[in-house]
């Protein structure tokens, strides 16, 4: 049985964990690699490898910690270039369109609209989950996507709460324009999905909520009402079932 687990989804760090008895995939490295061998019970012989869908500290800040522990990373060419590294380590470099497997993860990246150097999402498919979509820190997704099981998909800010807390002094001005051009507001995150095939979608996790421009039971009963599906927020700690048959 195939679950899923949030170690973090936020500004401060991210990283999820797939998972079951033999093989584990790892979805960004933003949080300390201690955290990610406490949630894995301290064995790591299943684990097939580790996504980074970009080079900002909150999704690659600790990757030299998962280098370090020969865990297989893979991220864009982009990525590897404009980080600082400070080791001998690189991560594997993975492109757009050009699929590959870890284990019995099938891994296809794809271009994502980021202010990073080659930001990348990532569909996933495995014969327990079968198609997963991963998607996070884009503004946009031109790509729609058919058989999908379960999506993961940033729903960072909804526009009215930001100009509320624009209008209060909460929040500077300046950031509107940079959260429009960087991140995925609730309304988008509701074309992207009204946009893509939802007839087989199991779950719908939104990632990377923002602490100030977001109301995550707002976030859920919207998307729920929006789609028909099961809705969840990826809080620190959430483990859920991420099989096909939804059970």
């Amino acid at each position: 049985m195939m679950k899923l687990q949030v170690l973090s989804s936020s500004s401060y760090g991210n990283c999820y964990l797939f998972y079951n008895r033999s093989e584990t995939l790892i979805v960004e490295a933003g949080v300390k690699f201690s955290e990610v061998q406490k949630a894995l019970n301290y064995d790591l012989s299943t684990v097939a490898g580790c996504l980074v869908s970009h080079e900002h500290l909150d999704h690659m800040g600790r990757v030299e910690e998962f280098l370090q522990a020969a865990i297989p990373v893979y991220c864009s060419r982009g990525s590897v270039d404009r980080f600082n590294f400070k080791g001998l380590r690189r991560p594997q470099v993975c492109s757009h369109g050009k699929a590959f497997h870890l284990g019995n993860f099938k891994v296809l990246p794809f271009e994502i609209e980021h202010d990073a150097a080659e930001p990348l999402g990532y569909l996933i498919s495995h014969p327990e989950t079968g198609k997963i979509l991963f998607l996070t820190d884009t503004y946009y997704s031109e790509y729609t996507f058919k058989n999908l099981s379960h999506i993961l998909v940033e729903a960072n800010f909804a526009d009215h709460i930001l100009k509320e807390n624009i209008a209060s002094g909460k929040v500077e001005p300046f950031r509107r324009k940079r959260l429009l051009q960087s991140h995925m507001s609730l309304e988008t995150c509701k074309d992207m999905l009204s946009a893509n095939d939802l007839s087989q979608v199991i779950n719908i996790v939104l990632l990377h909520l923002s602490s100030q421009n977001a109301d995550p039971d707002y976030f859920k009963s919207e998307i729920e009402k929006h789609t028909g599906k099961i809705v969840n927020i990826a809080t620190k700690g959430l483990t859920i079932n991420i099989n096909k048959e939804g059970f």
